[in-house]
């Protein structure tokens, strides 16, 4: 099991406005974290940047961008870089994570696309990468996201995500759901997958749910309940890279503050798992 010492701990859960006034009734002792995608809160005042800031300041926050659009044809949109950079600061946010996708191109697309898996685009999208983190003065996360075609392919989904990682020198953030939405979508088997991923950049991971379409499609949508396979795929996860910490998505179809607590709370049971069959295997090497 991994001793590394990640930005956050634990299980934690995706901050929603919908939720906001629920959460901080019950204020769950089961959240060990919340995200946020940044440009949904720069420049929000009034009462509901005031709730906000209650938020952050009784939980560590990370946040999951939405708009970097890093792989873009498109210059970097270094005045939206300097708003989430002030904002990382002012909330005294953990970690910056982002798509490894693109958004935008003369518009924005309102939809994140694939990169084209070739060797060109690793060069152009690692730059970026530490042009961002340059700027930011700090290391970033990208996230392995769900894909639906690939354009120009010329290597594969994993090796692609490792080249750009290696060359840009960041992070990995790991969604579990996503790797199982594309094993199932793209015909490979997850759990090896999983296995080539680098586990010491991982940073913490993503679970969710999705729709299933067909038996050979599934749509990640964030809006159903995380399936068993899912789950599985997680404990593989910790299996692999030790217990990351853990947040579950959740961004349509949410379900009352209780049910979405029994998800995190099977977070939490899968990572106290992964602990105790740690320990039981460090004992038996003794």
């Amino acid at each position: 099991m991994s001793d590394r010492q990640y930005p956050v701990q634990g299980a934690g859960l995706g901050l929603r406005r919908t939720l906001m006034g629920s959460l901080w009734s019950q204020a769950p002792e089961g959240i060990s974290f919340m995200e946020v995608a940044p440009e949904n809160w720069i420049g929000v005042g009034g009462r509901l940047g005031h709730q906000f800031r209650a938020f952050t300041e009784r939980y560590p926050f990370v946040c999951h961008g939405l708009s970097l659009s890093i792989g873009s044809p498109a210059p970097l949109d270094f005045e939206l870089l300097s708003r989430i950079k002030a904002f990382l600061d002012q909330h005294q946010v953990r970690y910056y994570t982002e798509h490894l996708s693109y958004c935008s191109d003369h518009g924005h697309l309102y939809d994140l696309m694939p990169i084209p898996f070739t060797e060109s685009a690793v060069h152009y999208v690692a730059g970026r990468i530490r042009q961002v983190q340059d700027f930011l003065g700090r290391r970033i996360a990208m996230e392995n996201v769900s894909y639906y075609a690939a354009p120009q392919q010329e290597m594969s989904e994993i090796d692609f995500i490792n080249a750009v990682i290696a060359e840009a020198d960041c992070d990995l953030l790991l969604d579990v759901n996503n790797i199982y939405v594309n094993s199932i979508n793209h015909r490979y088997n997850a759990e090896e997958f999983l296995a080539q991923l680098p586990g010491e950049r991982v940073v913490y991971a993503h679970i969710a749910g999705h729709y299933k379409e067909a038996d050979d499609l599934r749509v990640d949508t964030h809006g159903a309940d995380v399936i068993d396979p899912v789950w599985h795929l997680l404990d593989v996860a910790y299996q692999q890279f030790g217990v990351v910490p853990t947040l579950l998505e959740r961004d349509f179809n949410i379900p009352p503050v209780p049910v979405l607590l029994e998800e995190v709370a099977r977070i939490q049971q899968s990572q106290q798992s992964a602990l105790q069959t740690g320990e039981r295997g460090r004992v038996a090497n003794v």
